[in-house]
């Protein structure tokens, strides 16, 4: 956008910040305090910051898209596409066809070309579909080989997919049983550090449990990770990893869902990665 006029001054946006100028044009290291509290300042600052949170949404947005594997209509992608934070978040993910497989990275959406993509040879190409999926990387067959080209491609995906951090269940685990104890027992001297690392990590928390839910071929699955429920200044420790289904009982290890699994164990890996290192140390 261009200069706008305040005092004798003028402001413009630069990637999300106010940034000023003198009347002889030259930059200035920060917006003077003399006109901080002026109609343009202010009124200027206040998009930047809904900027922000619309980048913030539509990535939010996208990843939503991209955890449930939700078929998007492709008329969604094509409306919004002109819009920079909605490009920024969808550019570069994989889509997938109507049977399941790689059609490519999306790198275009135009109304009447249909998308643009760049397919597994390399080659630009145009698809027109009625609705595309994003699918969570664990679906992903050949996750290793697509990473591999998309670092060739030079692919910065804004969104996390590709190299979003997944959990496969091993074929020897009990299916019979209803929890993981692998990310169980990290403490922490303080019951409050663990309910912010959760919130800080986008986590819901409710009755004592850090919870992630995830909608998977249409049924709701809730991994929950008990995390404490008493005194902010106790001390606590991760619980064990469960699952619950639409009607909140738990679900046993073997009825649940590849993402759902993923992700569960995504959100206690973090948890527990935020644990007291020292106090480990020295109990050993």
């Amino acid at each position: 956008m261009g200069w706008v006029k305040a005092g004798g001054y003028e402001i413009a946006l630069d990637d999300g910040k106010v940034v000023c100028r003198n009347a002889a044009g030259r930059r200035l290291k920060s917006v003077p305090a003399g006109i901080a509290d002026d109609p343009a300042v202010v009124g200027l600052r206040g998009l930047a910051e809904w900027l922000e949170r619309h980048e913030r949404r539509c990535l939010a947005d996208v990843e939503r898209w991209m955890v449930r594997s939700l078929p998007v209509p492709a008329t969604v992608v094509t409306r919004v596409w002109p819009d920079p934070a909605w490009q920024a978040a969808l550019r570069d993910l994989v889509v997938t066809g109507p049977g399941g497989e790689v059609a490519g990275f999306l790198r275009d959406a135009d109304p009447e070309r249909g998308l643009g993509l760049v397919d597994l040879d390399g080659d630009t190409v145009r698809i027109t579909p009625d609705v595309v999926r994003l699918p969570h990387p664990v679906l992903l067959d050949d996750l290793d080989e697509l990473r591999e080209f998309a670092v060739e491609l030079g692919i910065d995906q804004r969104a996390q997919q590709l190299f979003r951090e997944v959990w496969r269940r091993p074929s020897a685990v009990d299916a019979a049983s209803t929890q993981v104890e692998e990310y169980a027992g990290g403490s922490f001297k303080e019951l409050r550090f663990l309910h912010g690392r959760a919130a800080q990590l986008g986590y819901r928390v409710r009755g004592g449990h850090a919870l992630c839910s995830v909608l998977e071929e249409g049924r709701t699955a809730e991994a929950r990770v008990w995390i404490g429920d008493y005194d902010g200044y106790e001390e606590t420790e991760t619980g064990p990893l469960t699952w619950s289904g639409p009607t909140g009982g738990t679900l046993r290890l073997g009825q649940v869902g590849p993402v759902s699994w993923s992700e569960g164990m995504r959100m206690a890996a973090a948890l527990y990665a935020g644990r007291d290192i020292e106090d480990e140390e020295r109990a050993a």
